[in-house]
């Protein structure tokens, strides 16, 4: 029986030893930075999804190719207000999910001062792990599993037509069919789309507001009412910490991930191997 054990808890290692790395004491220790090139070309895809999200987050019509991940983003974002919610003895009423309007999420009590940041950082947050976890595919393998569900327990909250059901079960899709692409190597540039997106919508939501004006009003503009400033001043502070989470995502990332594209493919075959 001793083989057959060993044999099941390999995939648990191989995850742990991927995630785990990532611990302050590892990556304190991990004094080089150099770049390999595995590394360079994540971080050129990285450099080539800012640009193309900021492209169609605000082209018409072409925006509907972000449909699902914008809808999983805004999710990230009230889910984060109401675990701050929760955690500073506050209760979720409800939460409600649209890419036109935005999210809102009802809650009563907690600490406002805590909660109302808490979707833009909190997101970004999300983010900065997904940009870090892509950067390695055992990592991508597991934060895949967590988007999986994420996305469709975002059915529960989102307005619920045709579309928004579709274009989520797409996204699911999309996760399932890189798994077997080049044993998951596709993942990790799914996971790093996503990440960079969440990083950055703060930045972009905080433009559609002081542009578009959206139907349900910014947290910024709320926070300024409550606690001063301009609702601008609020959103760059905001813009500008979510920046340094998503840095801080891609140091990481590459203080703790060192192998090799092959490598990497070598180590994913030994978790919840695909072909």
């Amino acid at each position: 029986m001793a083989p057959t054990a060993d044999k099941l808890a390999r995939p648990v290692t191989l995850a742990a030893r991927a995630l785990i790395a990532a611990s302050p004491a590892m990556l304190l220790s991990r004094r080089d930075l150099h770049v390999n090139g595995t590394q360079k070309v994540t971080l050129g895809i990285i450099a080539v999804y800012v640009v193309v999200i900021a492209l169609l987050w605000n082209i018409p019509y072409v925006r509907w190719v972000l449909w699902p991940f914008k809808m999983l983003v805004i999710a990230f974002h009230e889910f984060s207000h109401a675990f701050m919610a929760l955690c500073t003895g506050g209760r979720v009423e409800s939460i409600s999910l649209d890419p036109h309007e935005g999210g809102v999420t009802h809650m009563r009590g907690g600490i406002n001062a805590l909660t109302l940041p808490a979707g833009y950082l909190g997101s970004s947050l999300i983010g900065a792990l997904l940009i870090f976890c892509g950067f390695n595919i055992v990592a991508s393998k597991v934060a895949s599993i967590v988007l999986g569900v994420c996305f469709l327990l975002t059915l529960w909250w989102a307005r619920r037509d045709w579309l928004t059901i579709l274009t989520v079960l797409l996204a699911v899709g999309l996760l399932v069919a890189c798994w077997f692409i080049k044993h998951a190597e596709a993942l990790r540039y799914v996971v790093l789309f996503i990440g960079v997106m969440s990083s950055l919508y703060s930045a972009w939501d905080i433009c559609d507001d002081l542009i578009l004006r959206k139907v349900n009003s910014s947290d910024a503009s709320v926070f300024a009412r409550r606690y001063g400033g301009s609702s601008q001043c609020w959103g760059v502070i905001w813009s500008i910490i979510s920046l340094l989470f998503m840095a801080a995502g891609i140091v990481a990332g590459i203080a703790a991930f060192h192998q090799s594209s092959k490598q990497q493919q070598g180590d994913s075959k030994k978790f919840i191997p695909t072909r």
